[in-house]
C-alpha cells in the first residue's frame, strides 16, 4: 500500500467520523420534542422538561464548536507534516530507541492538553455551572490536571517503554509479550482501580453504622454476597450528579456510592441501586467484560504486528524512514473504524447486561424502588429520555430510561 494511499484512507476516515458523528447529533436533537412527550408526564415536570432540553442543546452546540475545531487542527497536522515537525523536536531531545518515542508521545499529548484546557473549562465552568451541577472549584480542577498528568506519565510511561522494548528485543512475537503485559496490567487496575486510583482523587468513607447500612447488610445476608469493602465518595465536591459503581475482584470487589447518591435518595432506593451492582457481579459481567477487553487489545495488537514495520506508514505522516511511533500513531487512527463496530458491539453487550442486573434487583429485592431511584437519576442529571434509537444503538452503553422502567414493571 503506497504513503498516498495511506494517507487519504486516514483523511478519509477522520472526516466520515466527523460526518458520523454529527449526524447522530442531529438525529438526536431531531427527536427531541418542545412539549413534553405523554410518556415523561410524571417523570419530568413542564419546567424541568424545558431546562434540559436547554441543557442537550448548550451542550449540542459546544460539541459542534469542539469537534469540528478539532477536525480542522487534526487535518492541518497532516496536511502541514505537523506530525512530522513533532517528531524532529523529540528527536532534538533524544535520539535513544527507547525513549524518543515516549518524547514524541509526550510532546503530542501536551500539546493537546493545552489546546483543550479552554474547551474543558468552559464545560466544567460554564455549561455544567449554568444548569447547576458543577460544584468544582479551581482549585480541584487544576490538583486533577495535575494528578491525572502524574498518573499518565507513571503507568503510561512504564507500558510504553515496555511496548517499545517488546518490539526492538522480541522479534515477530513482540505482540504476544505486550499482550501478555498488557493482560496483567488490565487484571490489575480492574483488581486496584478502587483502592489506588479513585483515593487519588476522592475521599473514600465507609458507610457510617445506621438504617441504610443496615437495609444494606440484611439485603446482602439475603443473596449470599460478602460486602466488606462498602464506602461513600465526595462526589459532590465536583458535581452536583449520584451515581454508584462496583469495581474489583474477589476479595478486591467494592461498591463505591457517591454522597449525592446517600444524601438525596431513600434507603430503599440504594439498596435497590446497589442490588443491581451486586447483580454485575452475580452475573459475572465484570469478569467476562475482562474477557472481551483482552482479546480486544490482543486482536489489536496482533493486526498491528502485520503492519508496524512497512516504511510507507510513516511516510503516509511525511516521515520518510520507518519510524514506530509514527506507525503506531498512523494504525490507530486506520484501526478506528473497527475499533468503532467492536464499540457498538459491546455497547449491545453491555445494554444487555444492564437489564440483566434490573432483572437481578427486581428478583431479590424490589423493582418499584429501583425505579424510583433511575427515574431520580435521570431528572437529577437532565438526561434526555427521548434519544433517537439509532443513536442509542450506537452510542448508549445503558438502555434508555423509558426501556429500563418497561422492562422492570413487566
Amino acid at each position: 500500500m503506497s504513503p498516498q494511499i495511506i494517507f487519504y484512507s486516514i483523511i478519509t476516515i477522520i472526516v466520515l467520523n466527523y460526518i458520523l458523528e454529527r449526524w447522530l447529533s442531529w438525529l438526536n436533537t431531531k427527536n427531541s420534542s418542545e412539549t413534553l412527550p405523554d410518556e415523561l408526564k410524571g417523570i419530568y415536570e413542564e419546567e424541568k422538561y424545558k431546562k434540559q432540553r436547554a441543557y442537550d442543546k448548550a451542550k449540542d452546540r459546544f460539541s459542534i464548536i469542539a469537534s469540528t475545531f478539532s477536525l480542522l487542527l487534526l487535518l492541518s497536522m497532516f496536511y502541514f507534516k505537523g506530525f512530522a515537525y513533532i517528531d524532529e523536536l523529540a528527536k532534538h531531545i533524544t535520539t535513544n530507541y527507547l525513549f524518543l518515542p515516549l518524547v514524541f508521545f509526550s510532546i503530542l499529548l501536551l500539546a493537546s492538553d493545552i489546546i483543550n484546557i479552554p474547551f474543558s473549562l468552559y464545560s466544567t465552568f460554564v455549561i455544567e455551572e449554568l444548569f447547576g451541577f458543577n460544584r468544582t472549584t479551581f482549585k480541584t480542577y487544576l490538583l486533577d490536571k495535575l494528578k491525572g498528568a502524574l498518573v499518565t506519565v507513571l503507568l503510561g510511561g512504564v507500558l510504553m517503554l515496555l511496548f517499545i522494548w517488546f518490539y526492538q528485543s522480541m522479534g515477530e512475537l513482540f505482540w504476544l509479550w505486550t499482550w501478555g503485559a498488557f493482560t496483567l496490567v488490565m487484571i490489575l487496575m480492574t483488581m486496584f482501580y478502587a483502592s489506588v486510583i479513585v483515593p487519588l482523587f476522592n475521599k473514600l468513607t465507609p458507610l457510617a453504622d445506621g438504617e441504610l447500612k443496615e437495609e444494606i447488610t440484611n439485603y446482602c445476608k439475603k443473596v449470599d454476597f460478602k460486602l466488606d469493602n462498602l464506602f461513600v465518595m465526595d462526589g459532590s465536591k465536583r458535581s452536583s450528579k449520584a451515581n454508584a459503581f462496583f469495581s474489583g475482584l474477589g476479595a478486591k470487589k467494592r461498591i463505591v456510592l457517591y454522597d449525592t447518591l446517600t444524601n438525596e435518595y431513600s434507603k430503599e432506593e440504594i439498596t435497590a441501586v446497589l442490588a443491581h451492582e451486586i447483580g454485575h457481579y452475580k452475573k459475572k459481567h465484570t469478569l467476562i467484560s475482562i474477557v472481551i477487553s483482552i482479546f480486544q487489545v490482543g486482536l489489536m495488537l496482533f493486526i498491528l504486528s502485520l503492519v508496524i514495520n512497512q516504511p510507507e506508514f510513516s511516510m503516509a505522516l511525511g516521515v520518510q524512514e520507518k519510524s514506530f511511533h509514527i506507525s503506531l500513531l498512523a494504525f490507530s487512527l486506520l484501526y478506528s473504524p473497527l475499533s468503532l463496530l467492536i464499540g457498538i458491539l459491546m455497547n449491545v453487550i453491555s445494554r444487555k447486561n444492564e437489564y440483566e442486573a434490573d432483572a437481578y434487583a427486581k428478583i431479590t429485592y424490589q423493582a418499584e424502588p429501583l425505579v424510583n431511584a433511575l427515574k431520580k437519576l435521570s431528572v437529577d442529571s437532565l438526561s434526555n429520555l427521548t434519544p433517537h434509537p439509532f443513536y442509542v444503538f450506537i452510542n448508549y452503553s445503558h438502555p434508555t430510561l423509558l426501556q429500563r422502567i418497561k422492562a422492570l414493571c413487566n
